[in-house]
C-alpha cells in the first residue's frame, strides 16, 4: 500500500563492528500547502537534514520517474554523502530502470532486492567506506541500569493529541500532526531529556473500539500500539478534557493495568475548561470508580498545544516509575500480613478456615507478591482485593497494579 509509512521511524542496529541508526522515512510526494502529503515530506527532509549518510532508493521495475528526479536534487544539494539504490532488481523487468539511474547524477546505482536479500552485502560495503571518511561520535551510552532511559508510551483514543504533545515535550515537530484523525500508523519511538533524567518516548496510534478497525493498515497501527505497551514501563493515557473517560479509555486503562504497567492519566485540553477546580475533583473521583483495580492513579491536567502542565506530567511518571520498582522486605510484609489477618481474617470455606501463613516479594516492575496458605484455590477474590488495598494504604502504594499469588504450602 503506497503511502503506509508517515512519520520517520528510528532502530539502532549494529552492521558488523558499527552501531548506527537507521531512519525509515515516508516516501518523498510533492503535495498542496498543509497537506497530509506535505507534511510527510517535510519529515523527510527533516531526517535528511539529520543524517550523515542517506540511502536514495529507487524502484527499478518503474524506472527513474519525474518525482525521483525532483528528489534526486533535493538530496543532493542536502550535501549529504548519498549511495544510489535500484531496489527490486530481483528479475530482468529491472534492467531499464537500473541502467536509468545513471541519469540522475548521484554515481553509480546498487542492484538490490531488499525482499529477497539480494546485494545487500554491496550495500554494507558501500555504507562502510562512507562511514570510514567521517569523525567519531561521542554517544551516550546507557548500559548502567541507572542511566537507561525510561520507557513511556503514550497512548489513548484517535485525535486525542498524543503527537502534539510528544511535539510539545520535544520542543520541535517530530510527529506529524493535525486535525485529521488517525495521523499516527507506527509507534515512534524518539529519546528524551527531562531534568537530567533520560526517557524514551514511545508515540502510537489512536486505539479506537475493536468492532470499528477494519482497514489492514489500522489493523497493523493498533497492534504496533499494543506492542508498544507491553515493551513500555509506564504508560500515559491521555485523554480529551471536553470528553473524558468514555469507554474506550476504559479499556485502555484497564489492558495497561493488565499488564502490569505503571499509569498515568493526563486530562489534555485543559485549557477548554471553565470550571477547573470542580471538574478535576469529579475526574478523580470517576477514575476511582473505573479503575478499582489500580485505586488511586495520578490524573494530571495537561494542555499539549499550549504546553502547560507538564512539570507536574513528568512528576508523575518519575513518582509512579519509582512506585512501580519499589520493594518491601519480607519481614515488614510479614508484619504488615499478620496484621491485615487479624483486622479481617479469611472467611472459611466449606466450614474450613482459611490460614495465611507467609508473604515475601519474589519481583517488582511491577511489584509482585506470593502469599503462601493452607488452601490457595479457595480463598474469595474479595479477600485479596482486600489485601490489596491494604498493601496500597499500609505502604503508601497509588496507582501501581499489584499481583498477589496464592500458593499452597
Amino acid at each position: 500500500m503506497p503511502g503506509l509509512t508517515r512519520d520517520r521511524r528510528e532502530a539502532g542496529v549494529k552492521l558488523g563492528k558499527r552501531e548506527v541508526v537507521l531512519i525509515d522515512t515516508a516516501g518523498l510526494e510533492e503535495g498542496e500547502s498543509l497537506s497530509i502529503t506535505e507534511r510527510m515530506r517535510q519529515q523527510s527532509e527533516a531526517a535528511l537534514h539529520d543524517c550523515d549518510l542517506a540511502l536514495f532508493i529507487i524502484d527499478a521495475r518503474k524506472g527513474v520517474t519525474p518525482a525521483d528526479e525532483v528528489f534526486a536534487e533535493i538530496a543532493r544539494k542536502s550535501g549529504k554523502p548519498l549511495i544510489l539504490v535500484a531496489n527490486k532488481c530481483e528479475g530482468r523487468a529491472a534492467d531499464t530502470g537500473f541502467y536509468e539511474a545513471y541519469a540522475l547524477g548521484l554515481g553509480d546505482p546498487i542492484s538490490l532486492s531488499a525482499e529477497h536479500g539480494i546485494g545487500i552485502g554491496e550495500l554494507y560495503d558501500a555504507m562502510e567506506r562512507n562511514f570510514s571518511s567521517m569523525p567519531a561520535r561521542d554517544e551516550d551510552n546507557f548500559d548502567d541500569d541507572e542511566d537507561r532511559p525510561i520507557r513511556v508510551a503514550i497512548v489513548g483514543r484517535p485525535n486525542a493529541g498524543k503527537s502534539t504533545l510528544v511535539n510539545a515535550l520535544l520542543g520541535e515537530e517530530r510527529m506529524i500532526t493535525g486535525p485529521e484523525a488517525g495521523l499516527t500508523r507506527d509507534s515512534i519511538a524518539v529519546d528524551f531529556v527531562w531534568q537530567d533524567r533520560a526517557l524514551k518516548l514511545y508515540d502510537t496510534a489512536g486505539l479506537r473500539k475493536k468492532a470499528k478497525i477494519k482497514a489492514r493498515a489500522e489493523q497493523l497501527s493498533v497492534g504496533d500500539a499494543l506492542r508498544a505497551i507491553r515493551f513500555a514501563e509506564v504508560v500515559i493515557l491521555l485523554v480529551d478534557a471536553e470528553r473524558p473517560f468514555e469507554k474506550q479509555d476504559l479499556a485502555i486503562g484497564g489492558l495497561v493495568a493488565d499488564e502490569g504497567r505503571a499509569l498515568v492519566i493526563a486530562v489534555n485540553k485543559w485549557d477548554l475548561v471553565a470550571d477547573k477546580q470542580e471538574r478535576l475533583k469529579e475526574l478523580r473521583a470517576h477514575c476511582e470508580n473505573i479503575l478499582p483495580q489500580i485505586k488511586g492513579v495520578p490524573v494530571v491536567t495537561i494542555s499539549a498545544l499550549s504546553s502547560s502542565g507538564f512539570d507536574k506530567l513528568m512528576k508523575s511518571v518519575f513518582e509512579i516509575y519509582e512506585l512501580w520498582n519499589r520493594r518491601i522486605s519480607t519481614a515488614k510484609l510479614n508484619h504488615f500480613l499478620q496484621d491485615a489477618v487479624e483486622r479481617h481474617s479469611p472467611p472459611a470455606v466449606s466450614g474450613k478456615r482459611i490460614k495465611l501463613r507467609f508473604m515475601t516479594q519474589p519481583n517488582a516492575r511491577p511489584p509482585t507478591f506470593a502469599v503462601f496458605c493452607s488452601r490457595a484455590d479457595a480463598l474469595p477474590r474479595s479477600y485479596i482485593r482486600y489485601l490489596e488495598n491494604e498493601m496500597r494504604t499500609v505502604f503508601d502504594w497509588p496507582g501501581v497494579p499489584l499481583r498477589l499469588n496464592m500458593r499452597k504450602g
